[in-house]
This record gives C-alpha cells, structure tokens and sequence, in this order.
C-alpha cells in the first residue's frame, strides 16, 4: 500500500476535501470541521491541527487533534479526535502510522501528552496508548474510555 499522512496546514487545498470526508464519517455538520480547518490553518494554536491519510487522492484515514472531544473533563487536553480509517483499508497499519506521526509532530511542536476518547478497548494500546481513566461525554448516558500518550 502506497500512502502519505499529510497536515492540513502543509496542503491547504484539501480542506473541504478533509471537511467533508470527516462530515461522512462522524456526522458532525461540515461546517463545523471547515471552521476549525480554518482556524488551524491560522495556526492560532499549536494545539488545532487535522491530518489526513492520501491514498493517491483519495482519503483513507485521518484525526484532528483540539482542545476538548466534547467530554467534561476540561484538564484533559490536547484530545486526539474523529480517528478513523476506511474499512477497506483497516488492519493495514494506516491507523497506526498516522498515530504515530501525529505523536511525533505534537511532540515537534512542544506538546508531549496527548489524550484520546474512545469506546474501543485494546486498539489504542497496540500503538502505545495507555488506560488513563473513564469519562463523561457530553450528551452521553454511559462513560467512554480516556487513553493518554507521552508524559
């Protein structure tokens, strides 16, 4: 498999691309990944920052790192979010490679913890993702998993 992990910011271009790909997968409206797209393209913060995965011109993969995914465990920033990987290119190593990449980026730019909310049990771990404790998200009856990287 021939792919690259790109960052918004170094392609600009693809942000409505990205956009909408992320508005397919986690039905969050568009024009909520285009506002922050935007904003992370303003580089306001080193903390905003959204990653894709090209296979050729298709996206296979992609997350966003922001402040808050939408849990009221504020303290517990920055949060890994919207992670995932298109069906037909899963159990390929794409997810892995690009958690790996966005660890090492973050790090590059000063921030060595990182957070992530998620309802999986074991997938993060293969990656070097540790069990930090349970958490409420907004809106959500039961409590989801809080997994943390670096430190």
């Amino acid at each position: 498999m021939d792919y690259q992990i790109i960052r918004l910011t170094d392609q600009p271009e693809i942000k409505e691309q990205a956009a909408l790909w992320f508005h397919q997968k986690w039905k969050i409206p568009f024009e909520a990944y285009m506002e922050s797209m935007e904003d992370c393209l303003l580089q306001k913060s080193p903390i905003l920052q959204w990653y894709v995965t090209m296979e050729g011109n298709r996206i296979i993969g992609g997350l966003g790192v922001i402040e808050n995914d939408f849990h009221s465990r504020k303290d517990l920033t920055p949060n890994v979010c919207a992670v995932y990987t298109e069906e037909d290119r899963r159990c390929k190593g794409v997810a892995g490679a690009l958690l790996s990449y966005v660890c090492g980026d973050m790090k590059n730019k000063g921030i060595d913890t990182l957070y992530l909310l998620t309802d999986h049990t074991s997938f993060y771990e293969c990656y070097g993702w540790e069990f930090f404790c349970m958490v409420q998200g907004n809106g959500e009856l039961h409590m989801s998993r809080m997994y943390i990287h670096g430190e």
